[in-house]
């Protein structure tokens, strides 16, 4: 068992250590990986399949090590959370399933909002407190906005509300100038083009979601 824990460990050390430069900047195997299955996992969720849920898994054991390599503790720390909404999304999606829909999604109430939003700024604040008294972050507070909204939207995508999408801008928003400042000139790039992808999802989910409720009004009156 060691000696496969063992090896697992050296390859992500070589996964960490190796890379390609791209116009002078270095990217190593790992980031460029990560992120590649990250992008995926965006494109995979406008068209609404289950292969969205295992991707992101991939992506995110390689996104925690580049992370907890760059000293930013609440980016690394929010992949463990992330993995374990993977598998309630994946879960979720497989029992919203619609023969004719897909996996059906819908625009969240009022409430429902209210309750994102509560969660993001009080969640935020917290962990920042947490991050910065154990020294686990350079910058608490946008590392912690970043973390909480990832959970916020993936949470809300998981239960199929097209609002997810709007809090994916924010958390793209937050997070370019923060990857940039630490270095990750290919994450900051990603996350550039994470913010197309995602207007064109939020078009995309509020059109089926749009589809969906007047098929409902419709069979509801017949």
């Amino acid at each position: 068992m060691f000696d496969a824990v063992g090896r697992k460990g050296r390859q992500v050390d070589f996964l960490l250590h190796h890379g390609i430069t791209v116009l002078g900047q270095w990217i190593s195997i790992a980031e460029l990986a990560g992120q590649v299955f990250a992008l995926a996992v965006v494109f995979l969720a406008q068209r609404r399949t289950l292969w969205t849920w295992p991707v992101q898994v991939g992506a995110t054991v390689l996104l925690f090590a580049v992370y907890a390599s760059a000293h930013l503790g609440g980016l690394a720390a929010r992949q463990v959370a992330i993995l374990a909404i993977s598998v309630y999304g994946w879960w979720a999606w497989t029992r919203r399933q619609d023969p004719v829909f897909g996996v059906v999604v819908r625009q969240g109430r009022l409430a429902e909002r209210l309750a994102m939003l509560g969660a993001f700024v009080a969640g935020t604040t917290v962990m920042a407190l947490v991050l910065d008294a154990l020294n686990a972050s350079w910058a608490p507070w946008p590392d912690a906005a970043i973390f909480v909204g990832t959970l916020v939207a993936f949470g809300a995508q998981g239960a199929g509300l097209v609002e997810f999408w709007l809090v994916w801008l924010v958390v793209d928003a937050i997070g370019v100038p923060l990857q940039i400042s630490s270095g990750l000139y290919f994450s900051a790039a990603i996350y550039i083009v994470f913010a197309g992808l995602v207007v064109h999802g939020w078009w995309s989910w509020n059109r089926s979601a749009r589809s969906v409720a007047n098929h409902q009004v419709m069979a509801a009156s017949s």
